[in-house]
């Protein structure tokens, strides 16, 4: 059995829409809604400026050209100090690709990036049934139960 080739983690920039249009179909499959990755993709416009926002963070793992894995986190300017939080909004792996340390590593460059910014902290979110996600954020880092709740915008429903 043959190992399989090596990935590199690099950050997205304004050149990377078709990557950031790779993540977010990979993040469709991966969380089985196909649909809601991939049905209305945001303009090339959009993209150029999300992918050009400094508080925005695209990664993607990649292996011979494709995309394998991929981390989308917002930077969160605090007001109380001079300071910042990291959130990771999305992260996930194919399938075929889990158990090689490509998450870890997304997060890794994730930590890089986050000191570099003086953030104090990088905080995710998992389903309590999601327990591989649960056991690699554990080791990471220290567990908080909170609730979570969506409120709508005006005019909208949940």
């Amino acid at each position: 059995m043959s190992e399989a080739p090596p990935f590199h983690v690099r950050r997205l920039t304004r050149a990377d829409i078709d990557l950031m249009l790779a993540i977010s179909r990979m993040f469709g499959t991966v969380f089985g809604e196909v649909e809601t990755y991939t049905a209305r993709p945001p303009s090339g416009g959009y993209f150029d400026r999300l992918l050009g926002n400094k508080e925005f963070v695209a990664l993607a793992a990649m292996q011979a050209g494709e995309v394998i894995g991929g981390l989308v986190a917002y930077e969160l300017v605090k007001f109380e100090q001079e300071r910042s939080e990291f959130y990771i909004y999305d992260l996930a792996v194919r399938e075929d690709s889990r158990r090689r340390g490509v998450a870890t590593a997304l997060i890794e460059e994730l930590r890089r990036i986050a000191a570099a910014n003086a953030a104090q902290v990088i905080f995710i979110q998992a389903d309590r049934s999601d327990e591989p996600a649960i056991a690699l954020y554990s080791k990471l880092g220290r567990r908080e139960e909170v609730l979570h709740f969506d409120i709508p915008a005006a005019g909208r429903e949940t």
